[in-house]
């Protein structure tokens, strides 16, 4: 029986998606029976992923995409799954990551005219006016499957806007009496939905960004996801030696640039000071920035010249965004830093000057690298989130990657495990907490011979699913590491109410809403789950033992590893 779900599983297969991340109900006996065919029959589709919990499945195909590029399918049921997508629905739109979702909708026949027709009472009550409109303020593209008939092509076109600059996720549903419909097979050629090419500068616009940027004193890159691709890391570094130009990372989701490089001057989140390299320049180059700077803490100097590159540089999808660019351009970074660098292959460049710059700029490099060291001790009995991220790093070779959900730890983490080695370490690019667990299944999944480290906070931990995460760790073979920095509580809305009420009410409290004290035994959590390692870690002996048995449990006994790391109380 050939039936629309038969063709939707064919055309996912065909269109190179690799998993169905899965979270089924009473919309999908059409897709289940079509599954199990294909199983009986020895017919190729994507493997299916069972996920108990629809945000992990949606993590998990977010963190796939990001280390691999291409998007996977997520199924969920009606709009009680949809909604319950939640906050990954936000982070997979904010950080541009392709994404297949399809959900059922409520049956819309109730009198037996057509097959899949209402027989369930729940299907009256899920039935909603707009299901799609939940969603389609974070979507890329929606639709309804309205016939099997064209189902292939709706789908297809579905993947190509995901994969298509600026990428993200496209949400597609279908009704039973739709995914119940017989069809005869319809070839589509998935070559011909290839996502929409990169696009590049001008040319002189490109002779004029790379002559002022050559001729500045002080020139500055930001970028925040330009890494996202690694493997174009190294133009970024030729440029930026080649003309000694500083390079900042703002709220940056992946590596962007080598740590080491002399020529790096850190990374800023929400630090309430002005950024000293930022302050100086007078040529910036923002490439690929959601966020390069805060205004009200730090900015650049109010007559440089700035340049703003980026797949998406008006934002629309965000109603209050600007910066002071002088000139923006949409274009891939990528291209764009490769057409910077053919210019300048032609240009002989001044060696005093840029010597002079780099210097300047290895100098700031060194003394940073002095203070951060200088913070890497334990505070005596206590575990610093510091002193437990150089731990880390000593032990977390570049066959890892890195996934970094530590939130009033997230700079903690950049500085000290300092990662050169580009694509070694991501995070979410959104704001909805609990995305590192699923991510680590599907980061696993994509790239099985790396191993997968998950730094997060005790907050993010739990908004993971936990428990779901390690039942889907231990069944689908995907053993990871994972630490939680552990402060007993929500710190970020603390340190938010402390930057505009320093001496209210709030900071003289005891209690003011934000503990977990006393807390879950999170370890605990995932052993019972999962069958995961777990330990606790207080003294700061402990802690390099600790990880290194950890590391061990993963890689040589295939099983999770969860650390829970108290550092001081919040």
């Amino acid at each position: 029986m050939y039936t629309a779900s038969t063709a939707l599983l064919e055309t996912l297969r065909d269109a190179d998606v690799s998993y169905i991340f899965a979270n089924f109900g009473s919309d999908h006996p059409a897709l289940i029976e079509a599954i199990a065919e294909a199983r009986a029959e020895g017919k190729p589709i994507p493997e299916i992923i069972t996920c108990p919990n629809e945000m992990v499945a949606l993590s998990a195909a977010h963190g796939y995409a990001q280390v691999t590029g291409r998007a996977q399918a997520v199924v969920v049921h009606v709009e009680c799954g949809t909604q319950s997508l939640a906050g990954a629905v936000h982070n997979a739109a904010k950080a541009r990551v392709p994404v297949f979702i399809f959900a059922g909708t409520s049956p819309f026949t109730q009198e037996g005219e057509l097959k899949g027709s209402r027989n369930e009472f729940i299907q009256w009550i899920q039935d909603v006016p707009d299901q799609r409109g939940i969603v389609r303020q974070y979507m890329k593209y929606d639709n309804e499957l309205r016939s099997a008939r064209n189902l292939p092509q709706i789908v297809l076109r579905a993947l190509q806007i995901a994969h298509s600059d600026p990428k993200g996720p496209v949400y597609i549903v279908g009704a039973r009496e739709v995914m119940e419909e017989p069809v005869s097979p319809i070839q589509f050629d998935p070559d011909q939905w290839s996502s929409v090419g990169f696009t590049a500068l001008r040319a002189n616009d490109a002779a004029e960004m790379a002559g002022r940027l050559s001729q500045a004193r002080r020139p500055l890159l930001v970028t925040s996801y330009f890494g996202r691709r690694p493997g174009e890391v190294a133009g970024l570094v030729k440029l930026c030696r080649r003309i000694g130009m500083g390079v900042l990372e703002s709220v940056p989701s992946c590596v962007n640039y080598p740590h080491d490089d002399e020529l790096y001057q850190g990374n800023q989140w929400n630090e309430p000071r002005q950024n000293p390299a930022l302050a100086e320049a007078d040529v910036i180059l923002v490439l690929d920035s959601d966020v390069p700077w805060i205004p009200t803490v730090s900015r650049p100097a109010e007559n440089a010249w700035i340049y703003h590159i980026d797949v998406d540089p008006l934002k629309p999808s965000t109603p209050l965004w600007y910066i002071g660019a002088l000139s923006r351009f949409q274009a891939d970074a990528g291209i764009a830093v490769g057409q910077l660098n053919a210019y300048l292959d032609g240009k002989a460049a001044d060696p005093e000057v840029v010597e002079e710059r780099r210097r300047h700029y290895a100098a700031r490099h060194h003394e940073r690298a002095a203070r951060l060291a200088a913070r890497e001790a334990p505070d005596g009995k206590v575990i610093t989130p510091e002193f437990l991220t150089a731990c880390l790093r000593r032990q977390l070779g570049d066959d890892w990657i890195v996934l970094n959900e530590g939130i009033t730890n997230y700079a903690v983490i950049c500085d000290h495990m300092a990662r050169s080695r580009p694509g070694s370490m991501i995070a979410s690019g959104g704001g909805s907490l609990g995305w590192s667990g699923g991510a680590a299944i599907g980061v696993k999944l994509a790239h099985p011979p790396y191993n997968v480290a998950v730094l997060t906070g005790d907050g993010s931990y739990m908004f993971s699913q936990p428990s779901t995460v390690h039942w889907m760790a231990r069944r689908y073979k995907t053993p990871f590491l994972q630490v939680i920095y552990n402060n007993r509580g929500w710190k970020a809305p603390k340190l938010s109410t402390l930057a505009f009420h320093p001496d209210g009410h709030a900071s003289r409290a005891e209690d003011i809403g934000l503990s977990f004290d006393p807390p879950p035994d999170y370890a605990g959590i995932a052993k019972a789950a999962g069958g995961a390692y777990a330990r606790m870690l207080k003294d700061p002996a402990e802690v390099e033992a600790g990880i290194a048995e950890a590391i061990k449990v993963v890689c040589e006994e295939g099983r999770a590893a969860v650390l829970d790391c108290w550092l001081a109380p919040l």
